[in-house]
C-alpha cells in the first residue's frame, strides 16, 4: 500500500486528530513534535503530520516527515501535497520557506531562510542583523542526501539536486545541479 493510499484510508482520523491538536498550546505541540521525532513507527508519522498541520502557516496532504527533523520559524513555512522530508533535515523558515507538490527531500539537508550581515564591524558578526530571504522549492524536485540550500535560492520545477551540493543560486527548471558551489549538470 503506497503512503497516498494509507493517508487516504486515514484521512478522517487525521482530520480529527488535527482539530484537536489545533486546541493544545504551542509549547505543548513541540514538546510532542520532539517526542515523536525518534520513532520512525507509522503512528508517529501519522502523529507528526498532525502536529505539523496544526503549527505551520499552510500544509497540504500526504506527507511524510522522516526522525529527527527540526524546525524553526513554524508560522513562516509553507508545504504542499505529495512532500517526503527525510530524517535528519534542518528547516528554518524564519524568513519564509515555500516547498510545492511531489517534492522530496532526502536526509541530512538543511534549507536556510536567514543569514547573517557583517557590515557593522564595531560587533562580532554573531551579533550583526540577521538577513531573512525566502527560500522556494517548486513541484517536482528531488533534494539529494546532505545538500545545503542557502536563504533567497529558488528551485525551479522538475529539478533534482544532487547529493552534497551547496545551493547559493537560481536553479533552472528540468536541471540537475550539483556541486560546492552548485552549478548546471546537465538538462533533464
Amino acid at each position: 500500500m503506497s503512503g497516498r493510499d494509507k493517508f487516504e484510508k486515514f484521512e478522517k482520523l487525521i482530520i480529527f486528530f488535527t482539530y484537536l491538536m489545533r486546541l493544545l498550546p504551542r509549547p505543548i505541540l513541540i514538546f510532542l513534535w520532539d517526542w515523536t521525532n525518534r520513532f520512525s513507527q507509522l503512528p508517529f508519522v501519522g502523529l507528526r503530520y498532525v502536529i505539523l498541520k496544526s503549527m505551520i502557516k499552510s500544509c497540504g496532504v500526504n506527507i511524510k516527515i522522516g526522525t529527527n527533523v527540526q524546525i524553526l520559524g513554524w508560522d513562516n513555512l509553507v508545504i504542499g501535497d505529495n512532500v517526503s522530508i527525510h530524517s535528519n533535515c534542518y528547516l528554518d523558515a524564519t524568513g519564509g520557506i515555500k516547498i510545492e507538490n511531489n517534492v522530496s527531500i532526502a536526509h541530512n539537508s538543511t534549507l536556510l531562510s536567514t543569514n547573517h550581515d557583517w557590515s557593522d564591524i564595531s560587533i562580532p558578526i554573531k551579533y550583526n542583523k540577521v538577513i531573512m530571504k525566502k527560500v522556494i522549492i517548486n513541484s517536482d524536485v528531488w533534494i539529494g542526501c546532505g545538500v545545503r540550500i542557502l536563504a533567497g535560492v529558488n528551485i525551479r520545477e522538475r529539478s533534482v539536486v544532487a547529493a552534497g551540493a551547496v545551493v547559493i543560486s537560481e536553479v533552472d527548471s528540468n536541471t540537475i545541479v550539483g556541486g560546492i558551489p552548485s552549478r548546471k549538470l546537465k538538462e533533464i
